[in-house]
């Protein structure tokens, strides 16, 4: 660490194995994995807490928790290679299973879940919301852990800072480069980190029956608003991005943002209808 700024080099890798190793040298933990596979252990454990006290069944959980495995990591990917690189990958298309080269899109994520919850909520019978709901709280702490993914791989940074907290990416740029970054990534992280508080506590304030959409509305508006923010000061991630007055991430979260006003004031009005009666 520096007074002017932070020196980041930590490689991607929590370890790997030697080449010299048959078949399987060169096979590597990287701290992404790790983090991205948190996300949904952690969401299993508190979606059992929330589910046992609502005494809905384990065998749904564990259905939805496929639901949710398959679909994010499908819409993620695809959501890369369609919003970003579609050129390339339709060009190419068997690049696109290649997902441990990397390449995953939040809002392809958002997408997959959003389209795996239908199929879900209509084969257990449950309303969409209802689902939605729950899977905001648990959605909020995975992006947290994600950000972290992609601090560990020194990716995904600002622009030039001259801030204190900067960071410099050895990884990327080498040991010579002397340009501090914004660390967007910790900016992105707790935001999402106080979002998962938030919407945790605000479930069980209202003992577990808020009113239907207001916990996905509260998840749409704050984590794709924050998105949309720090998307000012991100490097872009594509090169046609260079021309965009707005970028494609944050044209991708203005309709999630307006998806999320719609459902609080829906919300809000289920709300009075309920204390009047």
């Amino acid at each position: 660490m520096h007074l002017g700024y932070i020196i980041w080099d930590i490689g991607p890798n929590i370890f790997s194995l030697p080449e010299s190793i048959p078949y399987i040298g060169g096979f590597a933990v990287r701290w992404y994995g790790l983090l991205f596979a948190s996300g949904f252990i952690f969401g299993y454990l508190i979606l059992k807490k929330i589910f046992d006290k609502e005494k809905v069944p384990i065998k749904v959980l564990d259905d939805l928790a496929t639901y949710m495995i398959i679909f994010t990591i499908l819409g993620a990917r695809l959501g890369h290679c369609l919003f970003y690189e579609p050129a390339y990958y339709l060009s190419n298309p068997i690049e696109i299973l290649k997902i441990w080269e990397g390449g995953l899109a939040s809002h392809g994520a958002a997408v997959g879940i959003l389209i795996g919850l239908y199929f879900f909520s209509r084969s257990y019978h449950k309303h969409f919301l209802w689902v939605m709901d729950r899977i905001a709280i648990v959605v909020a702490l995975a992006g947290f852990l994600i950000r972290l993914g992609n601090l560990m791989n020194s990716e995904i940074f600002g622009d030039a800072t001259t801030l204190p907290w900067g960071f410099i990416f050895v990884q990327v740029f080498g040991e010579n480069y002397a340009i501090a970054h914004h660390p967007t990534q910790i900016y992105e992280a707790l935001s999402y980190l106080l979002l998962f508080v938030f919407l945790y506590r605000y479930y069980w304030k209202h003992d577990g029956a808020p009113a239907q959409g207001a916990l996905f509305g509260y998840l749409l508006v704050m984590l794709w608003s924050v998105r949309f923010l720090i998307e000012f000061i991100k490097l872009p991630q594509v090169d046609f991005e260079n021309t965009m007055i707005l970028n494609m991430g944050q044209l991708l979260s203005i309709p999630l943002i307006i998806m999320g006003i719609y459902l609080l004031i829906r919300a809000n009005k289920l709300q009075k209808i309920s204390i009047k009666k």
